[in-house]
């Protein structure tokens, strides 16, 4: 059973109120897709899933759930990152999404979570009991509207991954998933200065199907053709635009093109 740390009050002043979010583009209105902002939750809205809500934090590294367990509620990331994953039969991981704040985590079948789920940095969510959440949605079409906004930019990221996974050259899968970091800020509101990678090398690897070696080679190779600039190993810049968007452009790739 996996712990979780639920937020306890004590004497001490309480910290301002951490509030559900959930971050998504309208998927019926033309525009950049990660700067519309038409499906976000108002106060109201929030201060109601609030109430059938609790505030759980899980520590880096800490499994949330694992595939195949019971599922009875499903989460919305406050803050912090998650690595959602499946175990191949030779023990070896397989990253199937990264969730960031505002996302939803929770995905079952027939009442069992699909995926395991694990916390890459410290991570801090609102808890839904499944029960309480469904009749909520059930009363309220607006909020169920926004859910539905909020599946389809994920279906959205689902196909850009197989794109990404069909790509056949490292520098063309690192330059599309750094895009996608990159437009997830943006979605976000939050500055794309530099782009924040809070997984590491091997993570990287399992998303994008490379080896260590390969994700290594081919950020090394961006940054000596000045496309990226590396300050660190959390932190990218953009310095060539046009060769980085020329990279991450599916139409440059036949088998990319293909699966679209």
């Amino acid at each position: 059973m996996n712990r979780v740390n639920r937020v306890k009050s004590g004497s001490r002043k309480p910290p301002a109120p951490v509030r559900p979010i959930l971050h998504a583009s309208h998927p019926w209105i033309a525009g950049h897709p990660w700067k519309e902002k038409a499906c976000q939750l108002d106060e109201h809205q929030q201060a109601r899933l609030s109430a059938i809500s609790s505030i759980v934090r899980f520590e880096k590294r800490q499994i949330i759930h694992r595939a195949g367990e019971p599922v009875d509620a499903i989460y919305n990331i406050a803050s912090g990152v998650v690595k959602s994953f499946s175990v191949d039969p030779d023990g070896s991981e397989r990253i199937n999404t990264f969730l960031f704040a505002g996302d939803l985590l929770g995905l079952s079948e027939e009442g069992r979570f699909t995926n395991s789920a694990q916390a890459i940095t410290a991570v801090t969510a609102h808890r839904f009991p499944i029960a309480k959440l469904q009749r909520h949605l059930h009363r309220e079409a607006e909020l169920e509207f926004h859910v539905i906004c909020k599946l389809c930019q994920e279906l959205r990221h689902e196909q850009r991954h197989a794109i990404l996974i069909s790509r056949r050259d490292a520098l063309a899968k690192i330059a599309i998933f750094l895009q996608m970091l990159e437009q997830l800020q943006a979605g976000r509101g939050e500055s794309t200065n530099e782009i924040h990678l809070a997984m590491d090398r091997t993570e990287i690897g399992e998303y994008v199907s490379l080896s260590l070696g390969a994700v290594s080679r081919a950020f090394r190779k961006l940054a000596e053709d000045a496309v990226i600039e590396v300050r660190n190993r959390q932190h990218i810049k953009i310095r060539d635009r046009a060769a980085f968007d020329r990279l991450a452009d599916p139409a440059d790739d036949p088998v990319a093109t293909f699966s679209r």
